[in-house]
């Protein structure tokens, strides 16, 4: 059994970046290939033996909450339909009963601040966050990779990816005191440095595993950057007490926040899929053929 049970998904956020669609549709219900957001999120949180999953949520995204729900009357016409296949792809929606928990965070008050809701699910045992807007591919899911990891270790860790130093202003990134091969023993983070002042080019993505130590930091912390709660403050303030590591995950990351990694991520999906790789993957050439004859 895995020693990390609970999982916090922040999903309050509006999806900006993605209106017109997001004006109805919550950001996290954007459909990637033939699964939204966050069921690539859940999906990940199941594989690494999360039992029980907490939404912080907002006002706006009963999708989500109807998502995970039973569809009786939808499973009732598959099944009376032969639709087999239709019916076990429905059925990877599905909460077991009490494991799913919707909190609502009334305002936007930061990240820290939506997993600070949490608190009281969570008790004293330590938890994870995963950001669905963070999607990784690989042969094994990345919060699996950290669960392993963090048995042996403890404290506070985050999941980090190497980017080019001109890239790490866009990122929290850690400050290293000494690495043991993929594990990163932190000083501290530091968010969004400039290239030539940059500790290292490790930087955080979002996946988290957290002592619950973090909930005391987060009540006695004032707001940050924004004027908002951020987590990556309070992660800072127990680096002596309980220790930060960043783990270097095996798999790629698409930024599925952004318009341009969440197209990236349709194109790495579909090609990667044996029933949609060879005519997307002809298609794809076809487009790439035509461009360059117009250039």
């Amino acid at each position: 059994m895995t020693h990390i049970r609970k999982a916090v998904f922040p999903v309050a956020g509006m999806g900006t970046r993605f209106l017109p669609a997001t004006k109805t549709i919550p950001k996290e219900m954007l459909t990637l290939i033939d699964r939204p957001l966050i069921q690539y999120a859940v999906d990940e949180a199941r594989e690494a033996g999360i039992e029980e999953f907490i939404f912080v949520s907002a006002a706006g995204k009963g999708a989500l909450e109807d998502y995970f729900d039973t569809a009786a009357a939808l499973e009732h016409r598959l099944r009376a339909a032969g639709k087999n296949d239709a019916l076990a792809a429905l059925g990877r929606t599905r909460m077991s009963e009490g494991s799913l928990t919707i909190l609502r965070q009334a305002q936007p008050l930061g990240l820290g601040h939506a997993v600070r809701q949490a608190k009281h699910l969570i008790g004293n045992e330590p938890f994870a966050v995963l950001l669905p807007d963070d999607v990784i591919k690989g042969k094994r899911g990345a919060l699996a990779q950290m669960v392993q990891a963090h048995r042996n270790i403890g404290g506070h860790m985050v999941a980090t990816m190497d980017v080019p130093r001109v890239d790490t202003s866009k990122y929290g990134v850690l400050d290293i005191d000494h690495e043991n091969g993929r594990i990163s023993h932190a000083r501290g983070l530091v968010e969004k440095p400039r290239a030539d002042i940059a500790p290292s080019t490790k930087a955080v993505v979002g996946r988290y595993i957290l002592d619950s130590a973090i909930f005391d930091r987060l009540n006695n912390l004032g707001p940050g950057a924004g004027g908002e709660l951020q987590l990556t403050d309070a992660i800072n303030a127990d680096v002596a007490s309980v220790g930060v590591t960043g783990y270097r995950f095996e798999g790629e990351r698409f930024d599925c926040g952004s318009v341009q990694g969440f197209v990236q991520a349709t194109v790495a999906f579909a090609l990667d899929r044996a029933d949609l790789r060879d005519d997307f993957g002809t298609f794809v050439d076809d487009r790439r053929k035509s461009f360059r004859m117009l250039a």
